[in-house]
């Protein structure tokens, strides 16, 4: 009875292993035109496998802002070098620099099936 038991856990866990299950893996960017990511010695996921999330790719945010800038000397003519602020207000696109560089090491999700990879985050190297 205890050998019947031990082959259904077999062949469970083999079904199980064989539908590859998101898993959480590291890897190292090697390329980022085209990326290219190394798992291990053996694996390198190219670029049509893999999907970004904002935590690592460049993207712009609207943001309001509202005050003043600095004292500062400059301009043209008479007043040119007496100090001056000038308003900075309203609704203002800034660019978020999250994008990989060859080095950073990666923290995916692979995707159910085990062909597709989601990066979710990073850590900046250097």
């Amino acid at each position: 009875m205890e050998d019947i038991l031990k082959e259904i856990q077999k062949l469970v866990l083999g079904v199980i292993n064989a539908q590859k299950l998101s898993t959480v893996i590291y890897g190292t960017v090697l390329s980022v035109s085209p990326l290219e990511i190394q798992v291990d010695q053996k694996l390198t996921l190219k670029e049509e496998q893999l999907k970004l999330t904002r935590a690592v790719m460049d993207y712009e945010v609207d943001m309001t802002v509202d005050h003043v800038t600095e004292n500062r000397a400059g301009g043209s003519g008479e007043a040119s070098f007496e100090a001056h602020n000038h308003d900075y207000k309203g609704r203002k696109k800034f660019l978020i620099h999250n994008g990989l560089i060859a080095g950073d090491r990666v923290t995916m999700i692979r995707a159910h099936g085990g062909q597709q990879f989601l990066i979710i985050d990073k850590e900046v190297v250097g």
